[in-house]
């Protein structure tokens, strides 16, 4: 189901500022959170160097160095030696309390804070004096950050050794520990404003991105009350004003097209009804006058005989017009099918050609069928003998008495120009488009109803591009008029 633009253009307003946010949120997030780690390790980190700078006092008044053999000493004189840890006020706060605790080269514990109890900090293993960072939780579940070094000999002792195992074999191992309730605290509150912000972020861009839409769409809504507003007998309205935006334009443009070719349409058919009614009106008038003179008065047999014979020709005049406006609506439906079979142009001219001969022999119009014999097509032959039929006729109507009337046709790539030409041709150059609208004629007097009623060469048309190809006419030098139709050489579809 498609949603509806405003509601598009929301989601996708919505959806981008949700994604900024979030990644905004994140990064920023990132960011503090690492610079408060930073600083709360950083503090960690002074201290555990401050407890391992007396360890090495320690060890320093030790002439042995500072191995098991002396773990002993080194307990029982820690105060004299500088491993004065329980003086530090950071290690004596029970609110934040932080924890030390010291291991000898063998595992075992040599100093340790008293506010662990009997709980022991996690030792981690790693280089020498290069800090190991760690999170753990204390017996409560209180989270700490935790901080181990790996203590070699003192710097003088260091300088007399031979190689690094001997070295890492008499490492101490020194953990400090410290509360990080405080900064997880930070942290959450962290969170929690951030979420606070994105969510009131996101509530505002919702009403301003509304608000902007329903100013956006402003336009269309003002169109669809111009089209609402055009009435059915006054389609030449233009739709929009200075108020339509510049990406609404096209829109209204092609709207204002359509509505005149609406308002053309209508034009063409109301026209059309009109020319019926007069096609229709005429020949019923001379039905109807015939019988009424001849019934007037009492006449012989042969007087009602010839009154009979007219109303059959007026009838039969009428009857072709009905047939031609049903061919045309049943092309206009596309209820017609086609047959496709090669089509000799020739020969078909020809056979179209004789129901005319006698009339154009009186009218002393040469005919001259210059198609070639061998010129092919792929058509329907009964549908393409009522084109030609319907040419041919129009050109012997038309064309000057001792005129000429000829065809041609060669090949293109294809498809085969055939071209149907009379001499004699009075139109005016400005009226040679409307030679295939329904009932159009050059002589406005429109004499011989029935005849030519102006829909010949408008069946030609729609009967030609049924069958695949097109159709012009031409008004050339010296009162020739051409009618030029193309239609396909090869199988169409």
């Amino acid at each position: 189901m498609m949603r509806s633009l405003r509601t598009r253009l929301l989601a996708g307003v919505i959806g981008g500022m949700i994604l900024l946010l979030t990644v905004f949120s994140l990064l920023l997030y990132g960011v503090i959170r690492s610079a408060l780690v930073n600083q709360f390790d950083t503090s960690l980190s002074s201290v555990a160097q401050i407890l391992a700078a007396s360890v090495e006092r320690g060890e320093d008044e030790t002439e042995e160095g500072f191995d098991a053999r002396h773990m002993s000493e080194l307990q029982e004189d820690e105060t004299e030696q500088g491993f004065d840890a329980e003086q530090m006020p950071e290690l004596q706060d029970a609110g934040q309390p932080t924890y030390y605790q010291l291991w000898g080269p063998d595992g075992t514990v040599l100093a340790k804070s008293p506010l662990l109890g009997d709980r022991d900090l996690p030792r981690a293993e790693g280089l020498l004096e290069a800090p190991v960072f760690g999170t753990s939780r204390d017996e409560g579940g209180r989270p700490q950050r935790t901080v181990s070094l790996k203590l070699g000999p003192s710097r003088a002792g260091r300088g007399e050794e031979n190689g690094s195992s001997s070295t890492n074999e008499r490492a101490f191992v020194l953990a400090v520990a410290r509360d990080a309730g405080d900064l997880q605290g930070q942290l959450r509150v962290l969170r929690w404003l951030l979420l606070l912000a994105s969510v009131g972020m996101t509530t505002l861009s919702f009403l301003l991105g509304e608000w902007i839409v329903r100013r956006g769409l402003g336009p269309l809504n003002s169109i669809a009350a111009e089209i609402a507003a055009i009435r059915v007998d006054h389609l030449t309205t233009q739709i929009g004003a200075g108020h339509v935006p510049a990406e609404a334009i096209p829109i209204r443009d092609r709207l204002n097209e359509l509505l005149s070719r609406l308002e053309a349409a209508f034009k063409r058919e109301r026209q059309f009804n009109a020319d019926v009614a007069h096609e229709l009106r005429t020949p019923l008038a001379g039905i109807r006058s015939t019988i009424e003179v001849t019934l007037a008065r009492h006449r012989e047999a042969t007087e009602y005989r010839t009154a009979l014979c007219d109303c059959l020709e007026i009838t039969q005049g009428m009857q072709s017009v009905v047939n031609r406006l049903l061919m045309l609506a049943r092309l206009d439906a596309r209820q017609i099918s086609f047959k496709r079979e090669p089509v000799r142009l020739a020969e078909l001219v020809n056979s179209c050609w004789r129901p005319f001969a006698d009339r154009g022999q009186e009218r002393q119009i040469v005919f001259e069928n210059c198609i070639p014999t061998e010129t092919t097509c792929q058509s329907d032959p009964e549908h393409l003998s009522m084109v030609f039929s319907n040419l041919l006729d129009n050109a012997v109507e038309y064309a000057d008495a001792g005129g000429r009337i000829w065809t041609t046709a060669h090949r293109t790539e294809g498809s085969a120009e055939i071209t149907v030409s009379n001499t004699g041709c009075r139109l005016p150059p400005e009226q040679v488009s409307h030679v295939f609208d329904f009932f159009w004629r050059g002589d406005s007097s429109r004499p011989d109803t029935g005849a030519h009623c102006g829909l010949g060469l408008a069946l030609v048309q729609r009967l030609v591009m049924a069958l695949g190809g097109n159709t012009t006419a031409e008004l050339q030098e010296g009162g020739v008029f051409t009618m030029r139709l193309i239609l396909p050489i090869t199988p169409w579809k």
